[in-house]
């Protein structure tokens, strides 16, 4: 892996994001953000591009569609050393996403609440999220991904000790906790959907 240049964060829990962007703006990467958490970064003293002016669509259908696009996940996807897959993202203006940073709606938390509906619930299933996290985990060669706050300080530290690179192993522990991660919120789905009727 080379160097990160380009950071994807969106957060629903913001603990830390804004001392996150800040270390990341200080080994000169570039943040794309979506809605609440491109504006706590903003508020934070840190430049942020929200993902909506890169991929020139707004988001969309209440918040349901914001980075479900080609230039989102073919700059997660895309292989680095495949010649036809960065000539297609030059012809497509694709950059490659080296570090994302996302945790999902608190969909446990939301169906813990007395008297939620199912409407409720559903709103809280998150689409964009574990679409970013899979497709950063299966291209951990070329892509770190972070879902949990607790995992910043060791890739902060990484990229310090390494030119502003993470480690092949450090990567690969991360997607593994990813896809552990996203069969256990989808089991919660499971389980909750099981219990209901529409």
């Amino acid at each position: 892996m080379s160097k990160i240049e380009l950071a994807l964060v969106s957060v629903t829990d913001k603990n830390g994001i804004v001392s996150l962007a800040k270390a990341l703006h200080g080994f000169g990467v570039k943040i794309l953000s979506t809605g609440g958490t491109a504006r706590t970064i903003r508020d934070g003293g840190v430049p942020v591009t929200e993902i909506s002016d890169y991929t020139g669509f707004p988001e969309m259908m209440d918040g349901r569609v914001k980075t479900l696009h080609p230039k989102v996940h073919g700059g997660l996807l895309g292989l680095r050393d495949n010649p036809a897959h960065r000539e297609m993202m030059e012809e497509y203006g694709i950059k490659p996403i080296d570090l994302v940073v996302v945790n999902l709606y608190q969909f446990e938390k939301t169906v813990a609440k007395e008297g939620v509906t199912l409407e409720e619930a559903i709103e809280n299933i998150d689409i964009g999220g574990p679409a970013m996290l899979r497709s950063s985990a299966k291209n951990y060669r070329d892509v770190t991904v972070i879902m949990d706050p607790v995992d910043y300080g060791v890739v902060l530290e990484e990229m310090e000790q390494n030119g502003g690179e993470t480690t092949l192993e450090t990567r690969f522990r991360l997607a593994k906790k990813v896809f552990r991660m996203t069969h256990e919120y989808d089991g919660a789905i499971t389980r909750y959907l099981d219990s209901v009727k529409p």
